[in-house]
């Protein structure tokens, strides 16, 4: 059996972010790599209208957790939802509860944040950080801990094109930040929030690195580790590809392709609390760059105007022009990452791939040298359709079909404004012209002795 499987037998696990898609693809993998878990605790709060035994009903009848139902179909039995809030003190968990989990707790994970990148700096600075300097507080009283493990992101320190596996040195003290956040009006706050940023590209990355420094410093003599995922989008291999439920990444792009480590950032996660069961001091884990992140989006505003004329004429609703904005909106928020080169050190990583046996790198499979992108690629495409805008599958045929009219669409419209533009500079210059004449002059000289050379044949 997997010597990482087994580790987390009898435990009980505390997630925060636990409806997110990190947390649940984490507790998919928990529940079916390591099915003899004591208890795993979520922090949860009603939403929708839904009771929280509602929400844990929704997340484990999901198709994400069909094959855990398979093998454990009491999997609910293990699952302990607590009701909280991260914004309120002790994330208002009831005096019950907090005792429980102060007293059984062995392992931490704690994926909660606000990944939004517009939303305003107290916000983010309230999830991100606050959040976080709150529940090292509680896992300092926790006696059975074993391990915490924050779940950050690897452009934490985008503002350097080296990134190494520390903790940067912060853009001002957090306790100074949060300080300042409870005391300051909203309106002063937006007016200093691009100041305190600095060359961080918004408020999401900025509290990140905030988050990241409270984690070294308040950490004490916890058993800490930080995971820095890379943009995250649909599963690789695990529980079946092409799994998503969001477009909180590169989602938001048709057509995007990108590469990163991150695709399997849960088997980094679920190695992490077993390695640092034996290692003390804070460590930071890159899961990005094996592979190099390429992204290409593509938008042409006039074809997609175009193209609603032509809906319009045949009685259907325009949606094109609709959809291009929405991309666009999208590439504009993105484009800061999309338009840069970092490299990233995982020595770390590297250490944590040299150190398990072969059975755990096959469960735990986070190499992505292994990894057909083509063929990710198309399952990621695909997931979108099935899982996320929930269409039928039946209909990718009329889909392709769509798509090589939207092309055609293109090709001819590029061809026209060429040959727009090319008779505008023959008519306006001579050296155009005698170009022009000499590639004439070039094709019937060339069709001439083809066939000359066809009618000797």
């Amino acid at each position: 059996m997997s010597a990482i499987a087994a580790y987390y037998n009898d435990k009980s696990i505390l997630i925060t972010g636990a409806t997110g898609f990190v947390g649940k693809v984490l507790m998919e993998k928990l529940f079916r790599t390591s099915p003899d878990l004591k208890v795993i605790y979520i922090l949860v709060r009603p939403k929708s209208g839904q009771t929280l035994k509602q929400r844990v009903f929704s997340i484990l009848n999901s198709e994400l957790f069909s094959k855990v139902r398979e093998i454990y179909p009491n999997v609910g039995e293990k699952i302990r939802a607590i009701y909280a809030d991260l914004s309120k003190d002790d994330f208002g968990i009831s005096k019950e509860d907090m005792e429980e989990l102060l007293s059984c707790t062995n392992i931490i994970f704690h994926c909660a944040a606000t990944v939004r990148f517009e939303d305003p700096l107290k916000y983010a600075v309230q999830l991100n950080v606050v959040a976080t300097q709150k529940l090292l507080l509680m896992a300092s009283q926790m006696p059975k801990l074993e391990a915490f493990i924050h779940l950050s992101t690897a452009f934490s320190n985008c503002n350097l094109k080296h990134i190494d596996e520390v903790v940067y040195p912060c853009p001002g003290e957090p306790k100074k930040i949060i300080n300042a956040m409870e005391w300051l009006d909203d309106a002063i706050i937006k007016e200093i929030t691009p100041k305190l940023i600095g060359d961080r590209p918004n408020t999401y990355i900025y509290s990140k690195a905030l988050g990241e420094t409270v984690v070294q410093e308040e950490g004490g003599k916890l058993n800490i580790a930080i995971v820095r995922p890379s943009i995250i989008s649909s599963t690789w291999q695990e529980p079946f590809p092409g799994w998503i439920d969001n477009v909180n990444g590169p989602g938001q792009l048709n057509p995007c392709y990108c590469k990163k480590m991150a695709l399997q950032v849960m088997a980094t996660l679920e190695k992490t609390p077993f390695e640092k069961a034996f290692r003390r001091p804070c460590t930071v884990f890159t899961t990005n760059t094996i592979a190099k992140q390429f992204w290409k989006a593509v938008s042409h505003r006039i074809p997609a105007i175009i193209y609603d004329f032509y809906l319009r004429l045949t009685g259907r609703k325009p949606r094109i022009v609709k959809l291009m904005n929405r991309t666009l909106n999208a590439f504009s928020k993105l484009e800061y990452f999309i338009s840069q080169h970092w490299e990233w050190s995982i020595n770390n990583t590297e250490m944590l791939m040299s150190q398990m046996s072969p059975e755990d790198q096959r469960v735990f499979n986070f190499d992505v040298r292994q990894l057909n992108w083509l063929q990710y690629i198309e399952n990621y495409v695909l997931g979108l359709k099935k899982h996320l805008l929930k269409e039928d599958m039946a209909g990718i045929p009329e889909a392709k079909q769509h798509l090589r009219r939207l092309r055609n669409i293109n090709y001819i419209f590029n061809t026209v404004i060429f040959l727009i533009a090319w008779r505008l500079l023959i008519a306006r210059s001579q050296m155009a012209r005698n170009v022009w004449f000499f590639i004439v002059s070039l094709c019937y000289k060339f069709i001439s002795y083809f066939r000359a050379s066809m009618l000797k044949a």
